[in-house]
């Protein structure tokens, strides 16, 4: 028996037939999740209707109605009108159109450094978890990945998010101190 180099480091007869390897393909089903919470939980999330483009007046769409929901989830937070929101750096989020949205809502949005992970909650926390949860299961429709994306978006902790918001804290902190030392 000889190595051959080509193929794995297996030992393997010069006239065995060549090994097996898998390979793995990449879903054929996209959905795109648009999600907003709190240090308590979920506030709001909507999947992306399949071909539909996030563009302003979508956007503007999706916050009315996360608006509307946090008047009913969280009326502590609405009649405060004290609200912000963190936004990553997507060009929908950062149009006149939809600045001019918020302004007459009371509601602050803080955008966080562009190619900065750091401090964009679901990148570092969320997303992850939820990757982790759904990654092996091969899923017949969109429908089946909505349910079960829902399903483990449900057994979620609330002290996970809350620690996810102390974590942005503590990064959003540190990194005001580096700017700070620069000057």
């Amino acid at each position: 028996m000889t190595p051959k180099q080509s193929d794995s480091s297996e030992w393997i007869g010069e006239t065995s037939p060549r090994p097996r390897k898998l390979k793995f393909q990449r879903s054929r089903i996209k959905i795109m999740l648009i999600i907003f919470f709190n240090s308590q939980g979920v506030v709001h999330k909507e999947f992306v209707p399949e071909r539909k483009r996030v563009n302003a007046e979508f956007y503007k769409g999706i916050m009315d109605r996360l608006l509307k929901r946090i008047h009913r989830v969280r009326p502590a937070a609405f009649c405060c009108r004290d609200l912000f929101l963190l936004h990553d750096n997507t060009p929908a989020h950062k149009v006149a159109s939809v600045c001019q949205f918020f302004t007459p809502k009371n509601v602050t949005t803080l955008y966080h450094p562009q190619y900065s992970l750091d401090l964009s909650p679901p990148d570092y926390f969320l997303f992850r978890k939820l990757k982790i949860k759904l990654k092996g299961p091969h899923f017949a429709d969109v429908a089946e990945i909505q349910e079960a994306v829902t399903d483990e978006l449900k057994k979620v902790q609330k002290e996970e998010f809350s620690a996810a918001f102390h974590k942005l804290y503590g990064r959003e902190k540190s990194l005001y101190i580096c700017q700070w030392s620069l000057f």
